[in-house]
């Protein structure tokens, strides 16, 4: 389960690049009920707020090249350490290491499957305000062209923990930050079924919201303009998820829980 302790290795930031900011503001806050404020020193960039506690960051895509897409940051104690680390594991430093005023030291990688993701050195800023609890980010998948190439690039880069549960008729690699335990468990690994392969979707983090009822959430993103990806099912011992669109383009996921045990 994710929390805020945050260690080395855990999910501790999440943004969103987006070509109209403004709009897409408009459609997480109507989403999720959250509340949009200009970040600190930077006039183009937000924070998104639940409950006066930060839950993720908003800011404009940087080139015409770039889409729509979220980020998940990892906690690192060096981000220059581990940008030498993902280049020596097969990835690319797509931009960094810099620091961000006096918040922290952030990278930007992709791995070698083609996923983008960054990580996150705390200074002033050690991470999100809330996890886990609803409208907040409550777990993390890559889903990639080839897992067994990703778990193999995330252990050496980050030294995280694999276990392989079953979930249906396949396995499913769930992945705990170095010396964590299963509560500490973030995210997982998994291959990108056929037909999503055929669709062209590629390698990628996704990013998954806790919220009270996600048949309700799916009602209300439509309204605003998302498309589904996957119709809500309910998953034995997970609890009931969907997979979305944002009217932009950046996927991303819904739960409501399963009760714990």
């Amino acid at each position: 389960m994710l929390t805020t302790a945050f260690r080395p290795g855990a999910p501790n930031w999440l943004d969103l690049a987006s070509p109209d900011t403004p709009a897409s503001a408009a459609f997480y806050t109507g989403l999720f009920g959250w509340t949009s404020a200009t970040g600190p020193g930077a006039a183009r960039h937000s924070l998104f707020r639940q409950s006066g506690r930060t839950v993720a960051a908003l800011g404009p895509i940087t080139s015409a090249d770039d889409r729509a897409a979220w980020t998940v940051h990892f906690r690192t104690l060096d981000s220059d350490r581990t940008a030498a680390l993902v280049r020596k594991a097969g990835g690319r430093v797509r931009f960094g290491p810099f620091d961000v005023l006096s918040s922290g030291r952030t990278t930007g990688c992709t791995d070698p499957t083609g996923a983008d993701f960054a990580v996150w050195q705390p200074h002033d800023v050690r991470g999100l305000g809330t996890v886990t609890e609803p409208g907040s980010l409550c777990w993390t998948e890559c889903f990639s062209i080839d897992a067994e190439a990703a778990k193999t690039f995330y252990r050496a880069v980050f030294g995280w923990q694999e276990q392989d549960v079953p979930l249906g008729l396949d396995l499913y690699t769930v992945l705990t930050p170095p010396g964590g335990g299963t509560a500490d468990a973030h995210g997982g690994i998994c291959p990108i079924p056929p037909e999503d392969t055929a669709a062209g979707i590629s390698s990628h983090w996704l990013p998954s919201f806790e919220v009270p009822d996600v048949d309700a959430t799916i009602a209300t993103a439509e309204r605003l303009g998302a498309t589904v990806r996957l119709p809500a099912e309910d998953v034995h011992g997970v609890g009931r998820l969907a997979r979305l669109v944002d009217p932009h383009g950046a996927a991303f996921a819904v739960i409501t829980s399963a009760p714990p045990g």
